[in-house]
């Protein structure tokens, strides 16, 4: 979107009357005229339905069929390594279904056996110890609910408004109930001793896939709260999502998640592997890269309305609907634009759980069937505001690829269409 249009639509919409509050009714139909499917017997409760043993295991009915993962073709040469995107425009509440979920492979997603399943502690620790999965079951869990974000989620933004639809734009993310071991369990299992001052150790975790991805991870974080997990939402983890051993890692970004967990080293050092050397930093526009951007920091999102969601009830009461996180803590404050951010309105924040989860938020309004531009700005427990992608830019310039958390823009227009545009 060039500067002129951005004026135009800013001017117009501040000049506008302010909307009026939601109307308690949500507008039902006037029942002036009988209704067949009201008043004559339909298909449906004329016969019997599909019985109890019909799908042993419960699958989506096909009237959402559209709601599912997507992948964006020229995005990866090859998508053995590549992304695909969680259809956040189509979920509510924060819970992400295991079949929605994004995925991030390196060399495809592999089947590893429980029965084959082998999971090493070593360098650094009185006693290497290698554990199967009935040991790990045998050790006290934990559940907690943590949101997964790839550091390049939002990343195709930083030079302009790219792709049409919240799915494309922030759905590197999921929110899922994960059930483990924590990880400082197992290091005290193996003893840590050997590792002497623990003040500047770190741990490097690596997967069994063929890519090996590996990262290094503060000693102080492993020791914190990174769970090695197993089940996702009550049950067993999905192939795409590391079955049956991932770690998660809370708040970080999503690559230091390793899926298919094969070995944990205990190391004075960081290891510095290709994937937080080549990849996973941020460039600035000198060239220098900013290292060790592990957090993800505090970052909203409308899903409805946006570009795969649009306003088909025409004007009236209207629910604004997203979602907001930060690795940093908990939400504590969502502001809702519908003039591209010359003024705000504080939305109402859904049941929240366990820091560095999701949470969804909601603005109840009216619309008067006026273009608006979208906006939200999420604060953190810390103090920390989502800022501009100005604000982003003036400090690392549109060099990076990742850690993007600036606020979106949709424009949705008198038919309540939406699109991806910029106002900075």
């Amino acid at each position: 979107m060039d500067n002129n249009t951005k004026t135009s639509r800013r001017s117009f919409l501040k000049g506008s009357v302010a909307l009026a509050g939601a109307s308690v009714a949500a507008g039902a139909a006037s029942a002036k005229e009988a209704d067949p499917l009201i008043t004559e017997v339909q298909e449906w409760a004329s016969l019997t339905g599909a019985g109890v043993d019909e799908t042993p295991y419960g699958l989506p009915i096909s009237f959402e069929k559209d709601v599912v993962r997507r992948n964006v073709e020229w995005l990866t040469a090859s998508p053995i390594s590549s992304i695909n995107f969680t259809p956040i425009h189509a979920l509510d509440g924060t819970i992400t279904p295991q079949g929605c979920a994004f995925e991030r492979h390196h060399s495809g997603a592999i089947e590893l056996r429980k029965e084959d399943y082998r999971l090493m502690i070593n360098g650094l620790v009185d006693r290497p110890l290698v554990f199967n999965y009935p040991d790990l079951e045998r050790f006290p869990r934990e559940n907690h609910v943590y949101f997964c974000e790839c550091a390049a989620n939002t990343g195709m933004e930083w030079a302009g408004a790219q792709l049409n639809g919240a799915q494309f734009t922030h759905g590197m993310i999921h929110n899922m109930e994960y059930t483990g071991v924590p990880l400082r369990t197992l290091l005290k299992e193996a003893g840590l001793d050997a590792a002497g001052d623990l003040k500047n150790k770190w741990v490097y975790v690596e997967g069994a896939d063929a890519s090996s991805n590996g990262r290094s991870i503060p000693m102080e974080k492993a020791l914190d709260d990174v769970l090695v997990a197993f089940k996702a939402n009550g049950e067993a983890l999905r192939m795409e999502h590391g079955y049956p051993v991932r770690l998660v890692v809370p708040g970080w970004e999503g690559n230091m998640w390793v899926k298919w967990l094969r070995r944990i080293e205990v190391t004075d050092m960081a290891v510095e592997s290709r994937e937080e050397t080549s990849k996973y930093t941020d460039v600035y526009e000198d060239g220098t890269a900013r290292k060790w951007t592990w957090v993800m920091d505090a970052k909203s999102v409308i899903t409805s309305p946006s570009p795969q969601m649009p306003i088909t009830h025409g004007q009236g009461p209207l629910v604004i609907s997203g979602l907001a996180w930060s690795g940093h803590g908990k939400i504590t404050r969502v502001d809702v634009s519908k003039d591209g951010g010359i003024t705000w309105e504080t939305a109402r924040l859904g049941k929240q759980g366990d820091s560095k989860a999701l949470t969804r938020f909601y603005l109840d309004t009216d619309w008067d069937g006026n273009p608006m531009l979208l906006q939200s700005r999420a604060m953190d427990e810390t103090g920390y505001v989502q800022p501009t992608k100005n604000q982003l830019r003036e400090v690392r310039g549109e060099n990076a690829v990742y850690h993007n958390n600036c606020i979106q823009t949709w424009f949705v227009n008198e038919n309540g269409v939406a699109e991806n545009v910029e106002v900075s």
